[in-house]
């Protein structure tokens, strides 16, 4: 009888077996540009050319798979190269509905390229909802992030897929800001799920690089044809670290995101203070879909990120970014440290400001990528920078 195994179990094992020429328990890096060949047309072993195919980067492949419970996935160079393939495999002419709230890149990416390319695009606040409104007869797509980027909104992706399967239209899900622990798109009838491995799936900063998984047969092929005629593919050594940082996936998922809930329950307490006017979390009891986050994601768990509105404006932000002692000041998430940025000039720049305060995205907003640190420490942390930064505004700082 075969063994069923839990997450954990696959987050270490999958995609992993000991080399069968050294025994090596852990996997080699293959750093071979080119195979050798016995005959025409007939490689020694399943390898040809890395571009193609690589033994790092298909064990990383199937390791992402067996998490999001996929029967394929496909690595790419980075999270905007994974999004630029999907988008290329769709006929110029097509229409996707997206989600107002998304990562800057995918923003960027979608007015600034697919837009050239051909490709139509509508924005929605509340997508649910206004789905039946913004189809056409040439959508095609419909783009999902939950929780979204920054404001942390919840989309309720089991009824999304419901109206998508409808009017079949493809379903894609970009689960980087929870990962496959604590949320999985495919069982709530995604068709697509994207990350950006740069995030909780490698979670140490140190590689650039991104993922599909999926189940259909004719996506994949057309999504793998892609894959190497497009040749956005990661490296060798990107993949081996990817899958390193892969087998702790679970630990450091349930970590930050206890972390994350100790701190969102301080900032909501700073809200009757007056030093904080908003705080977005899934895991609060406050959040306006808490209800869906206790049925999609793991544990009800509201996961690493959070994003708060300080007082003050945009100074009070910045000034928050610039008191903190262990959070650092800095672009990107999902890694063991903790980060903080003020997206409406970093990461969300690049959108209109009109259309970025319709997202939720205003000037004092603050995100904070909490990571693995000692978790009453990180609590001090953003309660003194709090205080800091209403000195500041308030003058009374010296």
């Amino acid at each position: 009888m075969a063994l069923t195994t839990r997450f954990g179990t696959r987050a270490v094992h999958a995609g992993s077996s000991p080399d069968p020429h050294t025994g090596a328990v852990i996997s080699p890096i293959s750093l071979s540009t080119t195979f050798a060949q016995n005959s025409p047309a007939v490689p020694i072993g399943k390898y040809e050319y890395s571009r193609s195919s690589n033994p790092n980067r298909d064990e990383f492949e199937q390791a992402v798979a067996s998490l999001e419970g996929a029967k394929y996935g496909l690595a790419f160079s980075s999270g905007s190269a994974t999004t630029a393939t999907i988008l290329q495999s769709l006929s110029p002419g097509s229409h996707i509905i997206s989600g107002a709230d998304v990562y800057g890149g995918t923003h960027r990416y979608f007015t600034k390229v697919a837009q050239s390319h051909g490709l139509e695009i509508s924005f929605t606040t509340d997508l649910l909802n206004n789905i039946p409104t913004l189809v056409r007869s040439n959508t095609r797509l419909i783009w999902v992030e939950s929780p979204s980027n920054p404001t942390l909104s919840i989309t309720d992706i089991r009824a999304v897929a419901q109206v998508a399967k409808q009017r079949s239209l493809l379903l894609v899900v970009d689960n980087t800001f929870l990962s496959p622990y604590l949320q999985t798109p495919l069982a709530l009838g995604a068709d697509i799920v994207v990350h950006s491995v740069t995030k909780y799936i490698n979670g140490h900063s140190d590689v650039v690089m991104g993922v599909a998984v999926l189940n259909d047969d004719e996506i994949y092929r057309q999504l793998r044809f892609l894959q190497n005629a497009i040749g956005a593919v990661p490296s060798a050594f990107d993949s081996w670290l990817a899958h390193r940082g892969l087998k702790t996936l679970h630990l450091r998922s349930r970590a930050s995101s206890e972390n994350a809930q100790g701190i969102a329950e301080a900032l909501a307490n700073n809200i009757k203070t007056g030093k904080v006017l908003q705080v977005n979390y899934p895991g609060l009891e406050t959040h306006p879909n808490r209800r869906v986050v206790t049925q999609q994601h793991r544990d009800g768990l509201g996961g690493g990120m959070i994003s708060f509105r300080v007082a003050g404006g945009r100074r009070g932000a910045e000034a928050f970014c610039k008191s903190t002692k262990i959070f650092t000041l800095a672009e990107s998430l999902g890694g063991v440290e903790s980060l903080c940025e003020v997206p409406a000039l970093m990461t969300h720049a690049g959108i209109d400001a009109s259309e970025r305060e319709r997202a939720g995205v205003h000037d004092d907003l603050v995100r904070l990528s909490v990571g693995i640190e000692d978790g009453d420490d990180l609590v001090a942390d953003v309660l003194q920078a709090l205080d800091r930064a209403t000195a500041q505004v308030n003058g009374v700082d010296k």
